[in-house]
């Protein structure tokens, strides 16, 4: 799994992180994905990398802009793994 971190400017409010939400699950194979106007950045768990050149375009096409992007291996941490290495 694959955690990518775009870094979102002009979103201002719920709406806003609704309609990016909306953009990326339309647009990607995804597991989840979840945007803050706080911390201006949506964050994808994905099984594949996320095309970032065509994200940065359907991003751009709804009124945002994609200043930067990250991607780091994702492992998810739940109940039954805790104590394990």
């Amino acid at each position: 799994m694959i955690k990518t971190t775009l870094k979102i400017d002009g979103m201002m409010c719920g709406m806003c992180e609704s309609h990016m939400n909306d953009v990326i699950r339309q647009n990607f194979k995804i597991k989840k994905v979840t945007s803050s106007a706080r911390d201006g950045e949506t964050v994808i768990i994905s099984e594949e990398p996320i095309d970032i050149p065509w994200a940065k375009k359907v991003i751009h096409e709804i009124g945002y802009e994609m200043t930067g992007s990250s991607n780091e291996p994702y492992e998810k941490k739940g109940l039954f793994r805790f104590g394990k290495k």
